[in-house]
C-alpha cells in the first residue's frame, strides 16, 4: 500500500483522516508539532513530533520514510487570532507550506493534497458557492488559504512533475461515529461545538452573533459537514491523485445549510438540555449565507456523504464531549 505523510495528523480533520487511512491499509506518518493536536488522537502510524518551521528533521523523515503523497493539515484556523496576529499566521500557514512543498521537490514526491477552506470566497455573490466563484477572502486566515492555492496552482503549471488537490471545507462538525476521536481544543468557536459545550455546562451561555440577516429567521446559515464525510473525501482525492488524476479542487459541504437558530433549537433537542442563548451584535465579515455547491466532487468523485443528517452530526458532537476527552 502507498505511504501516506500527514502533516497536523493528530488534530481534529486530521486524525480522522488518519483513521480512515489506517483502516484502509495505508501506511502512514504523521508529522505535527502537537500545539493543537494530542498523540492519543493518533490511532494508526507513526507519530513525529516536530514543525514545518525545522527543514532538517522534514528532509529527515522524507529520507526514512519516503512518502508517495503528503496530506497537508496543519495550520492555524481561528479567524479573529488572524486578524490580530496575522504574521504568526502568514509564517505557519505559507512559509512553512513552502518549506513542505521545497522538501517535497527535493525527494521527488508529486501528490499534495491541502487542507483549504470556504473562508477563499469571503463573502460569495452566488448562494450554492461553486468552486468557479472568485477568491476574495476578507481575513488573514481566508488570505493564508488563498495564498497556498495559488502556489499550488502556479507549481502545477510550473511543467514540474507536481498535482495536488485542494478541498474546501465548509464547516465542520461532528465526531467519530465509533466514539474513538474527536474535537478536543481548548477554546473552540465553531457554533455545535460551542453549543455541546454550554449544553454540557462548560460555558454558561451561548451567543447568537447578529439576529437582523436577511435569512427566514435573521441568523446566518450555513453548511455543516460531518467531519468523517470530510474525511471520506480526502481518501477519494487521495485515490484520484494516487490513479493519475489531474490538479483540480473541490468543495466539501452538503449543499444545503442551517440557521443558527436551527441549529442552536437542534442541540437543545438532542442533547436534552435547555442552555441559556444570548443575542449578540453582528461579527464583522459574516456573510449571511454561505452553503456549498457540492455537484463537482460529487460528479468527479463520486463521493457520497453517509452522515447528512444535523441531528447525527449533534449525537456524534455530543456522545464524544460526555466521554470528557474534548
Amino acid at each position: 500500500m502507498p505511504k501516506i505523510l500527514v502533516t497536523g495528523g493528530a488534530g481534529y480533520i486530521g486524525s480522522h483522516v488518519v483513521k480512515l487511512l489506517g483502516e484502509r491499509g495505508y501506511e502512514v506518518l504523521t508529522y505535527d508539532n502537537l500545539s493543537t493536536g494530542h498523540n492519543w488522537a493518533v490511532l494508526y502510524g507513526r507519530l513525529v513530533k516536530a514543525d514545518l518551521r525545522d527543514k532538517e528533521t522534514l528532509r529527515k523523515i522524507f529520507e526514512e520514510f519516503r512518502p508517495d503523497a503528503v496530506m497537508h493539515f496543519a495550520a492555524y484556523i481561528v479567524v479573529p487570532e488572524s486578524v490580530r496576529e496575522p504574521l504568526k499566521y502568514y509564517r505557519n500557514n505559507v512559509v512553512n507550506t513552502i518549506n513542505l512543498l521545497e522538501v517535497m521537490e527535493e525527494f521527488g514526491v508529486d501528490k499534495f493534497i491541502f487542507s483549504s477552506s470556504a473562508a477563499v470566497y469571503g463573502i460569495p455573490k452566488k448562494i450554492p458557492v461553486p468552486e468557479t466563484e472568485p477568491m476574495n477572502p476578507i481575513n488573514p486566515y481566508g488570505e493564508t488559504k488563498a495564498t497556498v492555492e495559488r502556489i499550488l496552482r502556479d507549481l502545477s503549471n510550473s511543467g514540474k512533475d507536481f498535482r495536488y488537490v485542494s478541498l474546501r471545507y465548509f464547516n465542520v462538525a461532528g465526531a467519530d461515529p465509533e466514539g474513538k476521536i474527536g474535537f478536543a481544543y481548548p477554546n473552540p468557536t465553531h457554533l455545535i461545538i460551542r453549543a455541546v459545550k454550554t449544553a454540557k455546562g462548560e460555558f454558561d451561555k451561548l451567543e447568537i452573533y447578529g439576529t437582523d440577516y436577511p435569512t427566514p429567521d435573521g441568523t446566518c446559515i450555513r453548511d455543516y459537514i460531518h467531519v468523517t464525510d470530510l474525511a471520506e473525501a480526502h481518501i477519494v482525492a487521495l485515490e484520484y491523485l494516487l490513479e493519475g488524476g489531474e490538479s483540480d479542487i473541490f468543495n466539501c459541504g452538503y449543499g444545503h445549510g442551517y440557521s443558527v437558530r436551527e441549529v442552536v433549537e437542534a442541540v437543545k433537542r438532542v442533547t436534552g438540555v435547555d442552555f441559556t442563548v444570548v443575542e449578540a451584535p453582528r461579527r464583522e465579515g459574516d456573510p449571511p449565507v454561505l452553503v456549498a455547491d457540492n455537484r463537482k466532487i460529487r460528479k468527479v468523485h463520486g463521493w457520497e456523504p453517509k452522515y447528512d443528517d444535523l441531528d447525527f452530526i449533534i449525537k456524534t458532537a455530543w456522545e464524544w464531549e460526555i466521554k470528557g476527552r474534548g
